[in-house]
């Protein structure tokens, strides 16, 4: 299990509430601490059991690129309230509310998108319906389809035991022990314990259930012909390596292994994944500015 380091907002982040049609949506707000906005936004999305703060090692790095940068939680997660209705959280339903953030954050600018493991699957949605138009899209330890391995068994645990035990006694017989085993701190302890069970238990569970069932959509993806780029540590278990890779090379995509890191390289390896992360949007960009120079 990752912690991020959230205590303590980073210069030039701020939490802020996004207000969508399909309700207030939390988020995290990086700006440049020095110099001025002048390139394209970005936009962070979680994975299953995650929210915003995931990106807080990264977002002040981002945001000096002379961007605006945004973590959400999504709908049902963490500090965004969402429905007791489980068709709320397909990643159809999760992907259009991305579509609805990603224009009010652009405004009329394109913007890069990037989703963390479940998160993927669900910007991949909002990509491949057409509604919007990404500058590029990022999937970040995420895969073509349903996740593998010990991730898949945690998944499953939650979809069967959070809608009969509760959030609390998951906590109890799963979560807090691999924390205390890892030696998480108990400021985090308490962190991570508090967005558990902050989380809509008719989400969490529906959304376990999306990332076990989730079908391959990759050749759709192809077909939107979007920057993409591949990103993953080296020692990711979730989807294997070569998965990923695979993906990757189906996509036309560029691929960034990054050194050191697991499932959530935006907090093993924040200053790789930040950097990784700004030179695949300014390629995305200056390609761009490149092909519309070229149609003038």
């Amino acid at each position: 299990m990752s912690t991020p380091r959230f205590l303590n907002l980073p210069p030039g982040v701020t939490p802020l509430k996004l207000e969508t049609p399909q309700g207030v949506f939390a988020a995290l707000e990086a700006l440049p601490v020095s110099g001025v906005v002048e390139r394209w936004p970005a936009l962070l999305v979680p994975g299953l059991t995650g929210s915003k703060e995931d990106f807080i090692a990264v977002l002040q790095t981002l945001a000096q690129s002379g961007r605006r940068v945004l973590a959400v939680d999504l709908r049902g997660q963490y500090e965004t309230p969402g429905p007791d209705d489980p068709g709320a959280y397909t990643c159809a339903a999760l992907g259009a509310d991305i579509d609805l953030l990603a224009q009010i954050v652009g405004d009329g600018e394109p913007l890069h998108l990037v989703g963390h493991s479940f998160g993927g699957l669900v910007t991949r949605e909002a990509v491949i319906d057409g509604r919007t138009k990404f500058a590029s899209f990022t999937l970040m330890s995420s895969g073509p389809a349903a996740i593998v391995g010990r991730r898949a068994h945690a998944s499953r645990r939650i979809m069967e035991e959070v809608p009969r035990f509760g959030l609390e006694q998951v906590w109890h017989d799963s979560f807090e022990p691999e924390a205390l085993s890892a030696g998480v701190p108990d400021d985090i302890l308490a962190f991570l314990r508090k967005r558990l069970l902050s989380n809509s238990p008719v989400g969490l569970s529906r959304m376990a259930r999306e990332v076990v069932t989730m079908h391959d959509r990759t050749e759709e993806l192809r077909q939107v012909e979007v920057p993409t780029l591949v990103l993953y540590g080296e020692h990711d278990d979730g989807w294997p390596a070569d998965v990923q890779a695979e993906m990757a090379g189906a996509l036309g995509a560029e691929i960034v292994v990054v050194p050191g890191a697991a499932h959530s390289p935006a907090v093993e390896a924040p200053e790789t994944t930040a950097a990784a992360l700004i030179r695949f949007w300014n390629r995305a960009e200056t390609r761009h500015m490149d092909t519309r120079s070229a149609s003038v």
